[in-house]
């Protein structure tokens, strides 16, 4: 693969940019008129088209040393798009549920947006943009309706990929009917407060299975309370497991700010228009869908 560079792109520009994005579609027409189209990829790849009035003193040298350090149309590097920074719609505040993340290795997730989610899917199903550069500190996780403590996982800002630690499984021995359900165990293994439990494999309370809740009280290598209403549920009577990890069955998901990754499409064309100012019209950036 070629260099990226993972500096943000100047980022003001004028009123009468623009950007589109397309799709990579196989036509091949038939002399009939017949179409048989076949999707390559289910990726959208967006291209801007952006022009600058640079001030000689600040901005210009700013962009000109990051077309140089690329080597023109060679090297990626980061670009916000003021319409779309959002996993939450295009500009909304991040929430830990926004969006699904698709399953690379065990413990190992990778950010992506879906499109077109307002309506239902057609055989191909909805198409998405893997999320690669995601911003600094923004990134939410939700396991279900649970959202995650960021001490338990962490992401990769230059692949958009996130890690869990290491699984705890705790064997349960009893389980309280509560409004926090209190689960017994031999061994806290050092859970805290702010995590989250999935709890499986119980006979009794069967209630209780297939449900996460955040831990709310810990007394070590006794028991953890969990904000579970076991209150209505069955009586205890033997096994169980709470695992701190992603289970089979629970959808994970995540909510973020990013950038996309681009690079020059073009060269850069320049204005000498004014004294003090260069103008920098129709410059062209194309996304990297593996940068």
């Amino acid at each position: 693969m070629a260099d990226f560079i993972e500096d943000l792109l100047y980022t003001t520009v004028r009123y009468g940019s623009s950007w589109q994005d397309d799709y990579s579609v196989n036509v091949v027409t038939t002399a009939g008129g017949q179409e048989y189209r076949s999707l390559i990829h289910a990726f959208p790849r967006r291209t801007f088209t952006l022009d600058y009035e640079l001030d000689l003193s600040t901005m210009w040298p700013v962009l000109l040393d990051l077309y140089h350090r690329a080597h023109g149309t060679y090297a990626g590097f980061r670009a916000l798009c003021l319409d779309e920074d959002s996993s939450n719609g295009s500009t909304g505040s991040p929430t830990a549920f926004d969006q699904p993340m698709l399953l690379i290795s065990s413990g190992v997730y990778q950010l992506i947006k879906q499109y077109g989610t307002l309506g239902a899917a057609g055989a191909s199903g909805y198409p998405y943009r893997r999320i690669l550069k995601p911003q600094t500190a923004s990134v939410l996780v939700g396991i279900g309706g649970t959202a995650i403590t960021s001490a338990t996982w962490s992401v990769n800002t230059a692949n958009g990929q996130v890690t869990f630690g290491a699984n705890k499984a705790v064997a349960i021995t009893g389980i309280s009917k509560a409004a926090q359900a209190v689960i017994n165990t031999a061994n806290t293994q050092g859970l805290v407060i702010g995590q989250s439990v999935h709890v499986s494999g119980v006979a009794g309370m069967t209630q209780i299975n297939g449900l996460r809740a955040l831990i709310t009280g810990v007394s070590t290598n006794v028991s953890i309370t969990v904000a579970i209403n076991s209150t209505a549920f069955s009586t205890y009577t033997s096994g169980g497991t709470a695992n701190t990890n992603p289970q089979t069955g629970e959808t994970v998901t995540a909510g973020f700010r990013f950038h996309f990754p681009v690079r020059f499409k073009s060269a850069l064309p320049i204005g000498q228009d004014y004294p003090q100012n260069r103008m920098a019209e129709g410059v062209e950036f194309i996304e990297l869908l593996n940068p």
